[in-house]
């Protein structure tokens, strides 16, 4: 007992120091565990021995690894990324499997390691690249869409090797009959999981959820997950699969969100076991004796793949700059990759050597990920100097565009905001430039004649061609964090003077961004509620000028800039007129009411000076209603006007 002991607190301190140390270097806690594996692995120091436990231990990090991809699946996403998941991935992942099995048989390996092989090496890292595309504010790039899209079906692709590689173990003459009964098995289990779990599932979480218990909750989850994972391993597949079929059936669900939080600290612990189980799988003595073969796989790794996606991306896409930026940002291995070669080492598909060479071959590759992302534009600059006349040309196109414009402002994001305010500078006639990287509505912004150009608002040269050294504010109308800082540390190198205003989804990062140098910072949620509050007001029918009132307090405490033109304190000379002010009343028609089968120019309600603002009928609100619309009983009359004529209106459409 205390040896074992001893043996964890080994494993949790050597683990915690070399995670630490991966976040201070800015690299994922995923090579940190991987490194720890190898460190007190049995081929190393051997703190911990290579036991079939450990190993089975780890595999739930796996369950909950895959059940996290079944909570993100998304039909809706795939619909709108349908072109680059299903076109550019599928491209990749087929590309890439073929040419490792092409180059397999050159080293007398059978065509089954080959293609299980090729599976392994298709996977990039979903974990590291993703976080990448975040910090550098990528992701809605070109390229970043690109990666992003060969991920996501990177993902899905997992699922069917999974079934796929257990299957190839067995010996020729069987082998297409056992495919073809696992890919039939699978169909068959998913199928009924798919649609009784569910019929079953929303059900049972409503059940479970109206109990209003966090731990029952919680429990009900791992149930879940681990239930469907023993399900398919019973049917033969494995516990994976069940897993993400959980994941997909959650997703569907409003408790989505919540199972996501509950389930992470779980997930994030195991999968940490399962990379130091990954780790601990390297010999370096033979990594170092066939350091030669681990080269050659990484040749085929990082230069051959980049260079597939890279061409690939090229003929989908069109432009060789975000196309090498693509390729370098999937050239290297994956997690999901370490989950198919476990399987396939476990399957005894892989030769030991072959498989100690693939996985440093992996390790190494991963290792270069950051940087080759970190590079990647001086390696395009020197790959491709096409791509950076492109770039140049783009920049000199925007400089041309606010040549004549002088105390502009820069609309960084032409999305609805973007949109929303260059309605509002046109009404004043203020000269504005806009920046977006969708060419759709650029295309379509500059054919409305509109002064819209493509152009990443993250980069300092494009915001200097858009004319910064003479704009008098900027703003930022997209939610994304990391792309607003970057934006605001090149005005407070260029322009510190300029205002900048950004948006955000809500006050979770108002401080950061103001510290950053943002001048003000616009939530959603804070001015949702503020209108969400005026309307509600309005419509209990309190006066006009009060709701105008406390809008005009809330943003004067919100927003330091009106601080000092609305006053909070309420005086005598407002409370006298508030009687004088207009309101909305809402009348409801009752069978009685004379109005009933009466057309409401008949009523004469303007003889009172009161407006019909609209007119609610069994839900369904008609604004502006016409003179010769006919009213009915159950109808909702929204009037506006004095509190006094108000009453006679409404006297007049209940006795006439």
């Amino acid at each position: 007992m205390t040896n074992s002991l001893q043996l964890l607190l080994i494993l949790l301190a050597v683990a915690v120091g070399v995670v630490v140390l991966c976040r201070i270097l800015r690299l994922p806690a995923m090579l940190g565990y991987l490194i720890v594996g190898i460190m007190i692995g049995p081929h190393a120091l051997g703190w911990i021995p290579d036991a079939p436990e450990t190993r089975h231990l780890a595999e739930f990090g796996v369950v909950f690894l895959m059940f996290s991809i079944g909570l993100e699946f998304s039909l809706a996403r795939l619909r709108g990324m349908q072109r680059l998941v299903f076109g550019l991935g599928t491209a990749q992942v087929v590309a890439t499997i073929l040419l490792v099995m092409l180059t397999s048989l050159f080293f007398e390996l059978d065509w089954r390691a080959g293609l299980a092989l090729g599976g392994v090496l298709a996977m990039s890292s979903t974990a590291i690249v993703s976080k990448m595309l975040v910090e550098r504010a990528e992701l809605n790039t070109p390229h970043g869409q690109n990666v992003m899209g060969v991920l996501l079906f990177q993902d899905l692709a997992v699922v069917p090797f999974i079934i796929i590689i257990p299957a190839l173990a067995s010996s020729g003459e069987t082998l297409y009959a056992t495919l073809g009964l696992a890919l039939l098995k699978a169909a068959l289990v998913l199928a009924a999981l798919l649609i009784f779990g569910q019929r079953l599932l929303r059900p049972w979480f409503h059940l479970v959820a109206r109990q209003k218990s966090s731990e029952l909750f919680m429990l009900n989850v791992l149930l879940f997950t681990l239930g469907l994972a023993y399900i398919t391993e019973l049917a033969g597949l494995s516990m994976a699969l069940g897993a993400f079929v959980a994941g997909m059936l959650i997703s569907e669900t409003e408790y989505r969100y919540q199972v996501e939080e509950d389930i992470k600290p779980f997930r994030d612990v195991l999968l940490g076991l399962f990379f130091v189980t990954i780790g601990m799988l390297l010999d370096a003595g033979s990594v170092i004796a066939g350091f030669g073969w681990v080269l050659l796989v990484l040749l085929i790794l990082l230069p051959f793949k980049a260079a597939v996606v890279a061409l690939l991306a090229r003929w989908f896409a069109g432009d060789w700059g975000a196309a090498i930026r693509s390729g370098l940002g999937l050239a290297q291995a994956g997690e999901f990759g370490f989950v198919l070669l476990t399987l396939a080492g476990n399957v005894n598909l892989l030769p030991p050597d072959v498989m100690q060479n693939v996985l440093a071959a992996m390790l190494i590759s991963m290792l270069a990920a950051p940087f080759l992302i970190h590079h990647a534009e001086a390696i395009v600059r020197r790959i491709s100097p096409s791509a950076w006349m492109d770039r140049a040309l783009q920049v000199h196109q925007i400089a041309v565009k606010s040549m004549g414009a002088d105390a502009h402002i820069i609309i960084c994001g032409y999305g609805r905001s973007g949109q929303a305010l260059a309605r509002f500078m046109m009404q004043e006639n203020i000269r504005f430039i806009a920046l977006d990287l969708d060419p759709r509505r650029v295309h379509e912004a500059v054919a409305a004649g509109e002064s819209v150009v493509y152009g990443d608002a993250a980069k300092r040269e494009v915001l200097l061609a858009a004319g910064l050294m003479r704009a008098k504010t900027l703003v930022v109308t997209y939610n994304d964090k990391h792309s607003a800082l970057k934006i605001l540390h090149h005005v407070n190198q260029v322009r510190p003077d300029l205002p900048v205003v950004v948006r955000t989804t809500d006050d979770t990062n108002i401080e950061e961004l103001k510290k950053a140098g943002a001048a003000e910072v616009v939530a959603e949620v804070t001015e949702g509620s503020v209108m969400l509050a005026s309307q509600a007001l309005l419509m209990a029918g309190v006066p006009l000028n009060r709701v105008i009132r406390r809008v005009q307090e809330s943003r004067a405490w919100r927003y330091a800039v009106f601080s000092g033109y609305f006053r909070t304190a309420q005086n005598e000379a407002d409370e006298a007129v508030e009687s004088l002010q207009p309101r909305f009343l809402s009348v409801l028609l009752r069978d009685d009411s004379v109005a009933v089968g009466q057309k409401l120019g008949e009523m004469a309600l303007g003889e009172f000076n009161v407006e019909v603002n609209a007119v609610r009928r069994r839900g369904v609100r008609g604004a502006q209603p016409s003179d010769e619309m006919l009213l009915q009983a159950g109808d909702v009359l929204v009037l506006f006007g004095l509190p006094e004529d108000l009453q006679q209106a409404e006297e007049r459409l209940h006795k006439g």
